[in-house]
């Protein structure tokens, strides 16, 4: 059985009971039944579920040790735990989808045998499996982290399933093997996120350009103008006008596979005078207040759909800006650098046009990430250097002679 109809609790009445037991008997083996001598089931008491679009961590609390494995499935992505057969006292509102999981189900699946299922947003990778015995009360917990990542990854997880088993027997370096080798080298992939979206319209210029519209046109005239080099895989977080959330587009980066994100941005701000192109790298202090400000406004895009991260998210934000790499960070500097070198010799660019703040966008820690802001909305020059094809063609030119140098570097150096 590949999958449950729904969530059910498993009720087996006396006569299940007595071909489980026969069955077991007769089999001498396979996956017993946890009862005690008292004849009580296993007992999940409770399940909890914390993270976003990139982490996730899920937890269940059983009265004793479960014998509990897992394993992969495809179309859709799906985690699959089987324990022992057990009773579930869980509150149904701890199971609601919540960032990188898309449902889950639950139940009893033979006599012996109960399997729990997690559908995912999309591929993961199982990071931990571990069943630990509870420091202050009776009982266990099963602790399962998940985090995104790319097709190729997780297609690696099912083919080492043959000779591997999830299992909280297995050493924890040991849990998915070492990964197989591509038929073909990946290609350089870059996401680009054209900011905003939907109901999050950003910033609004003095002539009624929105920002949402001429950061998804810039994003396509670019996306266009890499395609046609023939040397990149592009991808898009959006492609309409549609709300993402901050943590999805981090996390359309991560299982993509990327090797560059892009953010687009053109927004407003309170000075007068102030004009031209910034790129932003990602940093726990702000390079000034100007980049401060800016991050706290985008960090709060979220708000704007009425998605309230203030407590879901706050415990995986300072998760993943622990796991920013050293290395991805000195790759976001010198995309930067180089960026801005070549955006320098095309079109205005702002004082100290390299700044940092703590965008949550560009926190992907395995993804060298920059944000660009095109311009100022709130400035009538760069309004309609925006809105002009061949001043766009100009920036888009500049951001792929960057691309070209940063994946050159990055071939040459084997990654």
């Amino acid at each position: 059985m590949s999958s449950l109809p729904g969530r059910f609790l498993p009720i087996p009445g006396f006569a299940a009971r007595l071909l489980a037991a026969i069955f077991c008997l007769s089999m001498l083996g396979g996956l017993a039944r946890a009862e005690e001598p008292g004849g009580q089931l296993l007992r999940a008491t409770q399940f909890t579920m914390a993270g976003d679009a990139t982490r996730v961590r899920l937890v269940m609390h059983f009265d004793r040790e479960p014998l509990a494995r897992w394993f992969l499935l495809r179309s859709p992505h799906r985690l699959v735990i089987d324990f022992p057969e057990a009773t579930f006292a869980i509150d149904p509102a701890a199971l609601k989808s919540r960032g990188l999981v898309r449902d889950i189900r639950y139940g009893q699946i033979d006599a012996g045998r109960s399997r729990m299922i997690v559908g995912g947003k999309g591929p993961f990778k199982v990071e931990a499996f571990d069943v630990i015995r509870n420091e202050t009360s009776p009982g266990y917990r099963l602790v399962v982290d998940m985090t995104a990542a790319g097709e190729r990854q997780f297609e690696e997880a099912l083919l080492l399933q043959a000779d591997k088993t999830g299992s909280t027997a297995a050493p924890k370096g040991d849990r998915l093997g070492e990964p197989a080798t591509s038929a073909a080298p990946k290609p350089f992939t870059i996401v680009l996120d054209a900011g905003h979206g939907g109901i999050d319209g950003g910033a609004a210029g003095l002539t009624g350009t929105i920002e949402k519209d001429i950061t998804l046109a810039f994003a396509f005239e670019l996306k266009r103008n890499l395609d046609e080099t023939g040397r990149y895989a592009t991808v898009m977080t959006r492609e309409k006008d549609e709300f993402l959330r901050l943590d999805d587009r981090v996390r359309i980066a991560r299982q993509a596979e990327a090797d560059l994100f892009i953010s687009i941005h053109a927004d407003t701000i309170r000075a007068r005078g102030v004009n031209g192109a910034t790129v932003y790298t990602v940093s726990d202090r702000a390079s000034d207040e100007d980049a401060r400000a800016l991050a706290e406004r985008e960090n709060l895009a979220d708000q704007v759909a009425g998605v309230d991260v203030s407590e879901e998210n706050r415990d995986v934000a300072d998760i993943l800006t622990d796991l920013v790499r050293r290395e991805t960070h000195s790759f976001s500097l010198r995309f930067a650098r180089s960026l801005v070198g070549e955006l320098s010799t095309e079109i205005e660019m702002i004082k100290n046009p390299h700044r940092s703040a703590g965008f949550r966008v560009l926190r992907a820690p395995d993804v060298p990430s920059v944000l660009v802001e095109l311009g100022y909305l709130s400035d009538a020059g760069d309004e309609m250097r925006l809105n002009d094809p061949e001043w766009r063609k100009k920036a888009i030119g500049s951001i792929s002679a960057a691309i070209a140098t940063f994946a050159g570097d990055r071939a040459g150096a084997g990654g």
